[in-house]
């Protein structure tokens, strides 16, 4: 798979803006706040349905205009896509495949997997567990449907089961069998996940560890832990024992929406241990290992998006990791940088470059030396 045009309308700092990729490595140079992780994001948006830096649609539309059009002419499977995003203020957003709409944003994820590397991805380590569980649910809702139909109903259902916790709190009364209608739906749903949860980790973490071992040269060992209340456990028999407690707070506390993903560094937490260089391993290894798995179950390659991952990596771990992609059979890669002549060091001896210089809402064509956006 690989994206062969990308195509801009009023998406945040670009009034227009077209771009032909090559099917290798497309970077993205210019200075900070210049609109490189924009052209990512773009990208991230045909895929996911929603931006990765904002996902309030009416703020991704550029200053003093009402709509944005995103839209990205692929090649999948020798068969051409064409993937069509417009979004009218106060309207809703329409989603197309080959001109013909969606009625299920969720029906599109999966189509075209994507995986970005960014410098926020270290937040996976430092931040809360939800943002972990949103990393696992992103991997797996790629090629599982079923595992992303059942997430979503699952989510809906603890929302509802959460306002009618508050409605009892509210009336000082309880209604047992109504919570039971909730937790009968809440087991079936939340046993399917934690087991999908489970197997895709047996297989993930391996993958993980390779890459980590590859980039850190062998320094250091990672290791990651699924920590769920349902390990062992039956479900119905958490959620009996938790009913006091969440009647006291008047929201959930048991369930697969309380699991986590334990990431250590030589059997220490990461996130109170490991260097910056160290954490920023540890996350792009967690992606790139998404890359591989995604690869090996769509069965064709992702884009790989990586947004100033050099920042904060020594010398050596940089040269392992693009060694690392560039002797893997990773396919079409773009990549953002704030200066030229480090990124095409970095890419000496890399066949199928593209270099765009990026700044005010203005996109060049280095390699061939032309204009692909007159917006101002």
């Amino acid at each position: 798979m690989h994206l062969k045009k990308l195509s801009l309308v009023n998406f945040k700092n670009y009034e227009h803006a077209e771009l032909n990729f090559s099917t290798g490595f497309n970077c993205f140079v210019g200075d900070n706040g210049g609109g490189k992780t924009n052209l990512l994001d773009a990208i991230y948006h045909l895929s996911f349905c929603k931006s990765f830096i904002n996902p309030i649609d009416s703020q991704n539309i550029k200053h003093n205009t009402d709509f944005y059009i995103i839209q990205g002419n692929f090649e999948l499977n020798e068969k051409k896509e064409q993937i069509h995003c417009g979004f009218k203020k106060g309207k809703k957003k329409q989603f197309q495949r080959n001109k013909k709409e969606y009625s299920r944003l969720a029906d599109h994820i999966g189509l075209l997997p994507v995986v970005l590397v960014s410098p926020e991805d270290t937040m996976l380590i430092q931040e809360g567990s939800d943002l972990r569980r949103k990393f696992i649910d992103t991997i797996i809702a790629q090629f599982d449907r079923v595992y992303l139909d059942k997430l979503i109903s699952y989510n809906r259902i603890i929302s509802q089961r959460n306002a009618l916790l508050k409605k009892f709190a509210e009336a000082r009364s309880f209604d047992k069998d109504a919570i039971d209608v909730w937790d009968e739906q809440l087991v079936e749903l939340g046993m399917v996940i934690h087991e999908k949860r489970v197997a895709f980790l047996h297989s993930f973490t391996p993958i993980f560890k390779k890459h980590f071992e590859f980039i850190s040269q062998g320094k250091e060992e990672v290791s990651l832990e699924y920590r769920s209340q349902l390990a062992g456990e039956n479900f119905k028999d958490v959620l009996a024992e938790a009913m006091a407690k969440d009647r006291i707070v008047q929201y959930s506390t048991a369930g697969i929406h309380r699991d986590d993903l334990i990431c250590t560094l030589d059997e220490y937490p990461i996130k109170k241990l490991g260097s910056q260089g160290q954490r920023k391993s540890f996350v792009i290894a967690l992606k790139l290992a998404q890359y591989d798995f995604l690869k090996s179950e769509k069965g064709y390659r992702p884009l790989l998006l990586l947004d100033d991952i050099f920042d904060k990596l020594d010398p050596s771990r940089v040269v392992q990791l693009m060694e690392l992609v560039n002797g893997s059979d990773f396919g079409q890669i773009f990549i953002t940088h704030t200066h030229e002549e480090r990124l095409t060091a970095v890419l000496e001896g890399i066949d199928d470059v593209k270099i765009f210089q990026v700044g005010g809402g203005m996109v060049k064509d280095y390699s061939a030396k032309s204009i692909t956006d007159d917006a101002t």
